[in-house]
């Protein structure tokens, strides 16, 4: 089916002029549905990976929950909900997705017009408002009592990894596992610490929350003063512990280096930009944490990035079924650089959590 009427499925105002590509997406393929009157809203058109999101209806409902809670919040405090919020809109039989004929799911939101986003965070001061914007998204969603439909079984579980981690030992399908002892031990030696660490999130004393899940500084849209508009890309959004999402974000923020690269010397976690996204991140959260999340806030990046290293190995032994690789060795050269990060952070961890302690006790 044509772009042009999978976008005419949706309630969408004005006339379409054109729909076209926009960047180039790891999950979903994103277009931008451009209107020809001034005073009507563009649109952002996706196709949702079905092969990733096994429920496209279920991960919709989820988003339109968040979005409505986060609206209120916005219109409460004399925001603009239209520039603060994720406007989703509806298909012309009021579902919130369209599937076309050959069973491809498609969603359209309102574009949020006029905004900066940025692909890294290279100062402290950004970390800070990359931090101030997952700490707001957190904020406003942390008295959300509507039950979220768990779209990604196992994500960011330890236990469960484990299960298919063991799995995948046992069955080493292309005989990788004999020359990979050495890295092989690095995950056995770590598993009781992030065991002991998920036993408080099963047994409720890290609670559960609900989080977004994807927390790359380019899911956060700026205004031109430099101040957080709204946080986007909101399909993972679910029920699990705020401190994957502070984890995930200093995985990805504190890398001195790229998720593979090939010069690990290049490869180390950055304490300023840590330290910068924490205080941004406390700044709003510092409410309605509780003390275990704080205790646990700094080890949660080492968590996370632990996470990615058994995953990425995993997947070498496995033969690359998960990941897209750009060569043979891929996974294992991805797994090799979030090493070197984790055991960079090993060595500051000492550092991470006196800032945290201090960001923390400041703001008391």
């Amino acid at each position: 089916m044509k772009l042009d009427k999978i976008a005419a499925s949706f309630c969408l105002e004005g006339i379409v002029e054109k729909v076209e590509p926009m960047g180039e997406g790891f999950i979903n393929d994103t277009f931008i549905i451009s209107t020809i009157d001034s005073d009507t809203p563009d649109y952002l058109l996706q196709r949702k990976n079905k092969r990733i999101f096994t429920d496209v209806p279920a991960m919709m409902e989820n988003i339109q929950k968040v979005c409505t809670h986060i609206r209120q919040k916005v219109v409460e405090k004399n925001g603009d909900p239209m520039r603060e919020a994720m406007t989703i809109v509806p298909a012309n039989d009021g579902k919130l997705y369209f599937q076309d004929e050959e069973g491809e799911f498609w969603a359209v939101c309102i574009f949020i017009a006029d905004t900066i986003s940025y692909q890294a965070a290279k100062t402290p001061e950004l970390a800070f408002q990359g931090g101030k914007g997952i700490g707001k998204f957190q904020a406003m969603v942390s008295d959300l009592n509507e039950p979220l439909t768990d779209i990604l079984p196992g994500f960011h579980n330890i236990r469960y990894r484990f299960g298919q981690w063991d799995k995948v030992l046992a069955n080493d399908p292309v005989g990788r596992k004999a020359r990979l002892s050495e890295e092989i031990s690095w995950i056995e030696s770590r598993r009781e610490e992030m065991l002991s660490f998920w036993k408080l999130v099963e047994s409720g004393e890290i609670p559960t929350r609900v989080t977004h899940n994807d927390t790359k500084i380019n899911n956060i849209l700026f205004d031109h003063n430099g101040e957080v508009l709204c946080v986007i890309d909101l399909d993972t959004v679910l029920n699990s512990t705020c401190l994957n999402d502070f984890g995930d974000a200093m995985r990805s923020y504190t890398n001195t280096g790229l998720e593979d690269d090939t010069d690990l010397n290049k490869v180390s976690c950055d304490i300023g930009i840590f330290e910068g996204f924490t205080r941004g991140y406390l700044s709003e959260t510092i409410g309605f944490l509780n003390k275990k999340e704080l205790e646990y806030l700094a080890f949660s990046a080492r968590y996370i990035t632990y996470e990615q290293v058994l995953r990425f190995l995993m997947d070498y032994i496995d033969g690359d079924n998960y990941y897209k690789i750009k060569h043979p060795e891929h996974n294992y050269q991805r797994t090799l650089a979030q090493y070197k990060l984790l055991t960079s952070m090993e060595e500051q961890y000492v550092e991470m959590f006196s800032i945290v302690r201090n960001v923390a006790d400041g703001l008391a």
